[in-house]
């Protein structure tokens, strides 16, 4: 359970006392870590009347190349600065670096919570 309700420590760095248990609406979910591979996708109800749609995996990206969207294949997780994990597991972040059939791209779009991957060709 992902807890994301207040913290448990002060400004300061002491503790605080719970004056109560969880409460629903401040449990959050697991990350959805998007693998590269085959497309898969899961459809997740949000908060309000809204649905997110997570990508579990996926192998295209739309990559932004001089003012032009293409659609590139993903090859590889070249660089992940949120997990050095991430790169040997094939991982897809915000902010990783992947290697595509255009060339190497940063992810700019969260596909855990979005459902694709959209990319900026690095020079």
């Amino acid at each position: 359970m992902q807890d994301q309700g207040r913290s448990t420590r002060k400004r300061t760095g002491g503790r605080l006392k719970n004056v109560r248990k969880r409460r629903k609406n401040e449990l959050g979910r697991l990350p959805t870590e998007t693998e590269v591979g085959d497309q898969r996708f899961r459809t997740v109800d949000a908060r309000g009347n809204v649905t997110k749609t997570r990508a579990l995996a996926t192998d295209v990206a739309s990559v932004n190349k001089g003012g032009e969207t293409v659609s590139a294949e993903i090859e590889d997780v070249v660089e992940n600065d949120a997990n050095p994990n991430y790169i040997r597991r094939n991982i897809i972040t915000k902010g990783a670096v992947i290697e595509t059939s255009e060339g190497q791209a940063r992810v700019t779009s969260r596909p855990g919570q979005t459902g694709q991957v959209n990319a900026v060709l690095l020079e």
